[in-house]
């Protein structure tokens, strides 16, 4: 895996103050929680991410986060929560050896497979749930994600695939919805990964997304989200960069600032913060943090890394 070897070279000072940080956040309950609220699936999952990648998700706390997960599997789940409870078990049975699904039989995942059949609208996308009417470019990759998990196959993946390839625009990124014309970072990310995993890539559409999105760095280092926004933030700079590797282009952005920007936002006592305006962190934007250091430091960028401990 791309990104736990790029944390395998990061300074060991820097590897333990992030990882230190998220282990350390984990509720009584097993689960994470973001910056308000109590524990749910969707930071749960990210925990678990910069856990996994830090070879630190094993012991007692993963079988705390396992009971965790095995109290939503009888609940009614949105797709983003099905994502992040199917994800977090395949982690945690790669990196502990625990099987949160053990006992469930197939009549789980044919309810989920079912479930993601039902958001499935006529033009191949995805929406965001059964009475959705519009199709989303992130919850078509996020189904597709499912899917690959579950070892299910999309219903008539060529029309899921023209969906997705008509939310690009002249500018080379993709939309969120269709009625859209302004492009945005992470839409794009979720467009070439859902047309990653579909196998469906063309040299121009790689090439014009991966100028758009080196389009997106701005003076700061980081990426924005889109043209309007003028600031960079970690979500953005992971996503694009991400994808970047994914496609083979990330020298088309100046990877140095990058590594100063992602840097700046690294708390002296662990986790990270959204952006430069951002004054908090949390385990979603740690693994953002992590995941950004981590595929630089597989480039070679790491003279900045030291400011990240």
């Amino acid at each position: 895996m791309q990104l736990a070897a790029g944390v395998g070279q990061l300074p060991d000072a820097v590897r333990a103050s992030h990882a230190t940080y998220v282990a350390d956040a984990q509720r009584a309950d097993g689960g994470y929680a973001g910056r308000e609220s109590g524990s749910d699936l969707y930071y749960t999952s990210f925990a678990l991410r910069s856990l996994a990648i830090s070879g630190m998700l094993h012991g007692p706390a993963a079988q705390r986060t396992a009971d965790f997960l095995r109290n939503h599997l009888d609940q009614k789940l949105p797709v983003v929560d099905f994502i992040a409870l199917i994800y977090s078990q395949k982690l945690l049975q790669a990196a502990a050896g625990i099987d949160v699904f053990n006992g469930q039989g197939s009549a789980w995942r044919n309810r989920v497979v079912n479930f993601l059949n039902s958001c499935r609208r006529a033009d191949g996308g995805y929406a965001r749930g059964p009475e959705n009417p519009r199709s989303s470019t992130y919850q078509t990759f996020l189904t597709l994600i499912c899917f690959e998990l579950l070892d299910a196959s999309p219903a008539q993946p060529e029309v899921t695939s023209c969906f997705l390839k008509s939310q690009q625009r002249d500018d080379g990124g993709f939309v969120e919805f269709s009625p859209m014309r302004r492009s945005g970072t992470n839409p794009t990310a979720a467009a070439i990964g859902g047309l990653k995993i579909l196998g469906e890539i063309s040299p121009d559409l790689q090439s014009n997304a991966a100028e758009f999105l080196a389009g997106m760095q701005t003076a700061e280092g980081g990426l924005r989200a889109n043209t309007r926004i003028p600031i960079a933030d970690l979500l953005s700079s992971f996503t694009g960069l991400f994808t970047l590797f994914e496609l083979g282009e990330h020298q088309r952005v100046r990877l140095e600032p990058l590594a100063r920007f992602a840097s700046q936002l690294a708390a002296s006592d662990g986790g990270f913060c959204a952006a430069l305006w951002d004054t908090d962190k949390d385990v979603e934007y740690t693994f953002y943090g992590l995941g950004t250091l981590a595929l630089l430091a597989t480039a070679g960028h790491t003279s900045d890394f030291q400011r990240a401990s």
